[in-house]
């Protein structure tokens, strides 16, 4: 059984934000609280530690009293940097990954994924949601892995592919569906804040 205590939490912070004209996501306020706090909250009783991944406005991130980690490229080079370094950085035997800008994340996004991960005995199981009108859509920055991955990601980043999907067929993964797809909804631009704040008041 894999318990809270053996995951260490990342959240990805390390994005450009191009849709959202450039801003720091995580810091954008969401119900008057910056992005990431919802985050936090939510993710909090579900790790035993808990990682910032950022390449800007790093002493407003540390100001959450959590370590906060760059990537090594300096490129913005997608999720898959920021999970080069919170494998470097994770101290337990799974590391869980989360977006920033997903403020309703599930609160039993750590389980669920664990669940599955011992059933199959997988590297690495990532999330999808099921939308409104049936269809069911990957959500691989929401992922759970085993921390020993460190070494196929460093070898597949080094052939400079950043492609999530990718990697993930070199590995045993697996995904697991969530019927909530609104648990998963990100905030890209102005308009999708906007529409968040109102179905989440």
């Amino acid at each position: 059984m894999i318990s809270a205590e053996q995951i260490t939490g990342l959240i990805l912070a390390g994005g450009r934000a191009q849709r959202m004209g450039g801003i720091d996501k995580g810091l954008i306020p969401f119900h008057h609280k910056p992005l990431i706090e919802s985050t936090i909250t939510r993710l909090k009783p579900q790790v035993s530690s808990i990682l910032i991944n950022a390449n800007r406005n790093i002493t407003k991130y540390a100001a959450y009293s959590y370590p906060v980690i760059m990537d090594e490229t300096p490129d913005f080079s997608g999720p898959l940097a920021g999970f080069s370094v919170g494998l470097k950085a994770c101290a337990t035997p799974y590391l869980l990954t989360v977006p920033c800008d997903s403020p309703l994340l599930p609160i039993d996004l750590a389980s669920q994924l664990a669940n599955e991960m011992e059933h199959g005995d997988f590297q690495l199981v990532y999330a999808s949601s099921k939308e409104a009108d049936g269809k069911t859509w990957a959500q691989p920055v929401f992922c759970l892995m085993r921390t020993d991955l460190q070494e196929s990601l460093a070898l597949f980043l080094q052939k400079g592919d950043l492609k999530i999907d990718r990697w993930f067929k070199e590995l045993r993964s697996s995904t697991l569906v969530f019927n909530d797809a609104q648990a998963f909804a990100n905030i890209n631009t102005p308009q999708e804040l906007k529409a968040l704040e109102e179905a989440s008041a």
